[in-house]
């Protein structure tokens, strides 16, 4: 008898046909498994029993990056085959599962080391179980001559390789070696070129030891990188950049001997280090000496990852300790894949150059995970993550593309019961960002086969993306912004009928041109409503505060009658007549008044220091007794809470910052008990929802999610999707769907 299977799913660039072409072999049956456009499509003829148990077998004894779905298994007419087959690709209806970038698998380290392996030290070794993959493809289905390895013809060997139904580097597009394969070189501006894989490795490392800074180019993107000991190298590269205070990633040694001795790992943090993705994880310091001092300064975590690509197993291993290594890009802008581009606009922040030959087809900068409330929760999508792909809890009415925020940007392809969120683009504010937002709306649509045709955009009129959609002629949805963040949140969560979701973060557009941040809403997608929030107050400045935390300090004195000596008499007049001064009631600028109050941080040289500050201080304290918030309903119902008792405390130079920080803490978190109390007896509702980027915060919302579960409340945190602006294209398409 014979059976026709449709396999869907993450079923491309992961060695699923010639998995396929064993199990077949395995039990006996004959027929053949190609590529269609996105799937996997099989035809089998064997016993009943045998093709049950290949049934089951193709899900559950699928390659470990396989993501397979047995979409159809039907009756079919016997066809005159004498053995297995694999069939040429076909292009026919898509289904189109485009896989993420993957690490280096353990096959191919041992290869990478085996100084009798013919791909020894080959700086870009690979399999069908790892390598590039979305940064490689140019279009589907997957196949060599579609991706940029098209200019690459395969040496005999590797051939051989390529053809073998039974070798695990049977199809692996990027497959080469150092004869027929990418090749490295080292670029020092005024010296001589240094080609060739291992001539270029040994200078790079050389260069690293020597102190200097090194643009290197992986997978997906340059780093910036340079020794992670060396205060002076750390600081020239700060300075340089210019990135004075924002934390730097570092990369360390695979062995995790100098991981231990730096920070605190455990189990499920080791584990997310070595999972797939390789992503970059927040982790607390244990031995701050033995690091640069400039890694992370004034914070109590370092961003750490492992080697994912076979050339940072090559230099780490080299180099013999940990390398910063933050992303290759001018401040705010997406990570630069260009070799000719990264020498033009990193020539003054880098000392040199590892570049490579093999093109890279689309950005993807590293993602980033911080464990919150017991989980590893993203704080940025990229490399190893994105892609993401999504099931809807009900079906599209025409394919949409959702442009997200402004910072932290990152797009949502989703058409039938389908979402796809890109990896991390950058903020846009500047050209080359919103260049890149256009480039990858573009590429999603091409390589899904999905045309667009409604822009899901944030009501406010000044995000970087206006002129994009403008411009592509499509109908335009707005969102309000802190909806998206709700719906965000709601969309990881669709079994839940009625929430209450709190949305604080910095800022956003809000009703009467207010600027939110502080909201909860009770409700559902397509149908919130606004119930809570805090006492508005003027923003001198407008969003300039975000960058300057003395202004929010400032406006919470003048609100409260007192004076703020810090700030210019001019601004105090201007504020006083209303003048450039915005309502707001956005948590996040009670955070940067805070951190400004306490002496922590009254000028940001990145978004969010002030806040990020206040909680490292505030964690080193320990527990502290909350300022008791008071909360009254406005004449429209909204329950609104008072800041202005923090002010005392705040203020009181007695009290060392670290416990004016920890009581800021305890008293806002409290402060959204009592307001989810309050919204709970009105409603009925007992499921609380934290979106948006303040709960980034993990002592704040660790402390918030304890008081609510003591409470009787179940408390939804986002998993999969950012919390912060990064999921905020989600929350658009979920809107949408609701809205329909």
């Amino acid at each position: 008898m014979a059976r026709h299977f449709l396999i869907t799913g993450q079923v491309q660039g992961v060695g699923y046909r010639p998995f396929v072409y064993r199990l077949a072999h395995e039990l006996k049956l004959n027929g053949w498994v190609r590529n269609v456009t996105g799937s996997v499509e099989i035809h089998a003829e064997g016993s009943a029993q045998n093709l049950d148990r290949f049934a089951e077998g193709l899900v559950s004894r699928a390659p470990a990056i396989a993501r397979p779905r047995l979409t159809e298994a039907t009756a079919a007419a016997c066809q005159p085959h004498a053995d297995f087959s694999i069939l040429p690709s076909h292009v026919g209806e898509a289904h189109i599962h485009v896989p993420p970038d993957f690490f280096t698998c353990e096959d191919c380290l041992r290869e990478l080391n085996d100084p009798a392996d013919r791909r020894h030290r080959y700086p870009f070794i690979n399999c069908t179980q790892c390598g590039p993959r979305y940064t490689l493809i140019e279009s589907l289905p997957y196949d060599r001559p579609r991706t940029t390895m098209k200019d690459f013809p395969l040496c005999e060997a590797c051939a051989r390789e390529y053809m073998d139904p039974l070798d695990r580097r049977f199809h692996a597009e990027p497959v080469a070696c150092a004869v027929c394969g990418p090749q490295l070189s080292f670029v020092e501006p005024g010296e001589p070129e240094i080609a060739g894989n291992d001539a270029a490795l040994d200078a790079a490392i050389d260069f690293l030891r020597d102190g200097y800074t090194l643009a290197v180019k992986g997978i997906g993107g340059y780093h910036l990188m340079c020794d992670a000991k060396n205060d002076e190298a750390v600081s020239r590269l700060r300075t340089r950049k210019p990135r004075p205070f924002k934390p730097l990633a570092v990369m360390f040694p695979a062995d995790e001997q100098a991981l231990a001795a730096c920070v605190a790992l455990d189990a499920e943090s080791a584990a997310l280090l070595r999972s797939p993705q390789r992503p970059v994880v927040l982790l607390a310091k244990t031995l701050p000496e033995a690091l640069s001092a400039n890694i992370a300064p004034g914070l109590d975590e370092i961003g750490c990852m492992l080697p994912y690509s076979p050339l940072h197993a090559l230099l780490l291993s080299g180099f013999g300790g940990p390398l910063v290594a933050t992303s290759g890009n001018l401040s705010g802008e997406p990570v630069l894949t260009d070799n000719a581009e990264a020498e033009a606009r990193l020539g003054k922040v880098a000392d040199a150059f590892l570049h490579h030959n093999r093109p890279i087809a689309r950005p993807a900068d590293d993602s980033v995970y911080r464990g919150i409330a017991g989980k590893p929760r993203p704080l940025r999508l990229g490399r190893g993550a994105a892609p993401l792909e999504l099931e809807l809890a009900a079906e599209l009415p025409e394919p949409v593309l959702a442009l997200g925020a402004h910072t932290k940007n990152a797009i949502a392809l989703a058409w039938q019961n389908r979402a796809v969120i890109s990896p991390h683009i950058g903020d846009l504010s500047s050209l080359k960002s919103q260049e890149t937002l256009a480039r990858v709306a573009a590429d999603l649509q091409a390589l899904y086969q999905v045309r667009a045709r409604r822009l899901l955009i944030d009501r406010h009129p000044g995000y970087g993306y206006r002129r994009f959609a403008r411009e592509s002629g499509l109908p335009v949805f707005e969102v309000p912004h802190h909806h998206a963040h709700a719906s965000a949140l709601a969309g990881e969560f669709p079994a839940a009928e009625n929430l209450i979701v709190f949305a604080w973060d910095g800022v956003g557009l809000g009703e009467r041109q207010e600027l939110w941040g502080g909201e909860a809403f009770v409700g559902a997608p397509g149908r919130w409503r606004h119930a809570a929030s805090f006492k508005p107050f003027r923003l001198p400045g407008g969003e300039q505060a975000g960058r300057e935390p003395w202004r929010s300090a400032a406006a919470l004195l003048w609100e409260c009658g007192r004076a703020a000596p810090f700030a210019p008499a001019l601004l105090h007049d201007a504020w006083r007549k209303g003048i450039n001064c915005p309502s707001t009631r956005a948590a996040g600028r009670l955070f940067d008044a805070a951190a400004a109050l306490t002496g922590l941080c009254s000028h940001a040289s990145f978004e969010g220091e002030g806040p990020m500050r206040l909680e490292a201080a505030a964690a080193r304290y320990g527990e502290a007794r909350p300022v008791d918030l008071p909360l009254t309903q406005d004449d429209s119902g909204l329950w609104l809470c008072d800041w202005a008792p923090l002010l005392p405390m705040l203020t009181d130079h007695t009290l060392a910052p670290a416990q004016r920080a920890a009581c800021f803490h305890a008293s806002l978190a409290h402060a959204l008990l009592a307001q989810a109390q309050k919204l709970r007896e009105q409603r009925g509702i007992g499921d609380v929802g934290l979106s948006g980027g303040v709960f980034q915060n993990r002592l704040l919302c660790e402390t918030a999610k304890a008081l609510l579960e003591r409470h009787g409340f179940t408390v939804l945190l986002p998993q999969r999707v950012p919390l912060n602006d990064a999921g905020v294209c989600l929350g658009q398409v979920i809107e949408y769907l609701h809205a329909a």
